[in-house]
C-alpha cells in the first residue's frame, strides 16, 4: 500500500482516539507506566497503534504512527510498538476487527499467570466469548507471539489472555475493544474474588450465546 491511498483526516481520528484511550487505560487500572498499546484499522488497509516507550499522559495524535499491512511506518515520526506485528496478525485474519488493546489488567494477568482461562461465573464474560482461553507463552514482540494470539483468539473469542504476560481485546473499533477489556479485569476480579471464599457456579453456553445476542441490541444499537 502506498500512503497515497491514506485518507489523512481519517487518520487522524483514530490516532487521537489511540491517544485518548491510551489515557483511560491508565485511568483504569489496565496497565502501569507505558506498558501495553493499542492499536485501530485506518480506511481497511493502515493501521494506527501506540508508539513504542512514550507514557501514555504524553501522547498527542501526532505521536502515533500509521503502518501499512507491509508494516512500514507511512505517517508519523515514532516508532511503533514493539507489539505491533500482533496487533496486524489479528486484522489481517479477523476481518470484524476495527480496534485492538493490549494490556497488563492486574486480576486478568494473575490468571494469565497460571495458565489458567477466566470462566463463565459471571454473566459479563459474553463480551469476550465462553471464556476467556490462554496462549501460551511466548516472547513479547515476536511473530510467534502474535501467531498464538490469533490462533487462541479464531473466530470465537473477543479477548485471550497471554499466558505470563497479559490480555489481548479486540472489537469493531478501539471503544468497543476498550470495554471489552474492562469487562474481561471484572470478569477476573469476580472469579478471582468467588474462589477465595466459594467454589463460583458457571453460567451455561447455551445462556452465554443468548446473551450475547443480547448484547447486540444493547443501549442505543438496534
Amino acid at each position: 500500500m502506498s500512503n497515497d491511498s491514506l485518507n489523512s483526516a481519517d487518520a487522524q481520528d483514530e490516532r487521537q482516539a489511540i491517544a485518548d484511550y491510551g489515557r483511560k487505560m491508565l485511568e483504569q487500572g489496565l496497565t502501569k507506566g507505558t506498558g501495553g498499546n493499542i492499536s485501530s484499522l485506518v480506511d481497511g488497509s493502515f493501521m494506527a497503534i501506540s508508539p513504542s516507550g512514550v507514557p501514555y499522559e504524553e501522547i498527542t495524535a501526532q505521536d502515533v504512527p500509521v503502518l501499512n499491512f507491509d508494516e512500514d511506518v507511512v505517517l508519523g515520526e515514532k516508532k511503533p510498538s514493539a507489539e505491533h506485528s500482533m496487533h496486524m496478525q489479528v486484522y489481517r485474519e479477523r476481518d470484524d476487527v476495527g480496534g485492538v488493546i493490549h494490556n497488563h489488567s492486574p486480576y486478568a494477568t494473575t490468571f494469565a499467570t497460571i495458565n489458567e482461562p477466566i470462566p463463565a461465573s459471571h454473566y459479563l464474560i459474553a463480551f469476550a466469548g465462553k471464556e476467556v482461553p490462554v496462549a501460551s507463552y511466548e516472547t513479547y514482540g515476536t511473530e510467534e507471539l502474535g501467531t498464538l494470539a490469533v490462533e487462541t483468539l479464531s473466530d470465537q473469542y473477543n479477548a485471550c489472555l497471554l499466558q505470563n504476560h497479559g490480555v489481548l481485546a479486540v472489537g469493531d473499533d478501539v471503544a468497543s475493544a476498550f470495554e471489552t477489556a474492562l469487562m474481561v479485569e471484572y470478569c477476573a476480579r469476580i472469579q478471582y474474588q468467588s474462589l477465595a471464599i466459594g467454589e463460583p457456579t458457571l453460567i451455561p453456553d447455551d445462556e452465554i450465546e443468548h446473551l450475547q445476542e443480547k448484547f447486540k441490541g444493547y443501549g442505543q444499537n438496534k
